[in-house]
């Protein structure tokens, strides 16, 4: 297969994940592809590829900014969900030093949040189709019980 058709049915399989994907997977592949792109910026930085580097971050910025960010549902918990986006307003404050700077600190400390959080989404996974069902239609015992892991990687951090 080509270089071009190898490509081509390669986002043609993340788009047709995408649109298929849960909510819960959904942000899996988005802390997935904030941290894919982190990775690849300290590569290119490594190497002197400024442009790639800075397209590198770019990405992870719109990820976390534009994904992740606004994905945050304010109305089970709106000061938890506040304290979220400050910590996503902060990872991408963070990438754009890093990448005015080449700074290597603040693109390991950015790719540690985002894979704190991303373990804590993991631990909080759903166990059935019925645990996707929205806070207000679930058990609030449960769903304060399935936060809890994602509730103590925020508290590491002072938002």
């Amino acid at each position: 297969m080509s270089g071009f058709g190898a490509k081509a049915y390669s986002k043609l399989g993340l788009e047709t994940d995408v649109i298929n994907a849960e909510p819960h997977r959904l942000a899996l592949m988005l802390f997935d592809g904030a941290l894919l792109c982190i990775r690849r910026a300290k590569v290119f930085l490594a190497e002197r590829r400024i442009a790639e580097k800075c397209q590198a971050l770019s990405q992870a910025c719109e990820i976390v900014d534009s994904g992740l960010r606004v994905s945050v549902d304010p109305s089970y918990d709106p000061e938890f969900a506040g304290r979220l986006v400050s910590l996503y307003r902060y990872v991408t404050m963070r990438l754009l030093q890093a990448n005015l700077r080449n700074d290597v600190s603040a693109l390991d400390e950015a790719a540690k949040i985002l894979g704190d959080l991303r373990s804590a989404w993991i631990q909080i996974a759903p166990k059935s189709g019925a645990a996707m069902a929205a806070p207000a239609q679930t058990d609030r015992g449960a769903v304060t019980t399935a936060v809890s892991p994602a509730r103590r990687a925020l508290n590491s951090y002072q938002v």
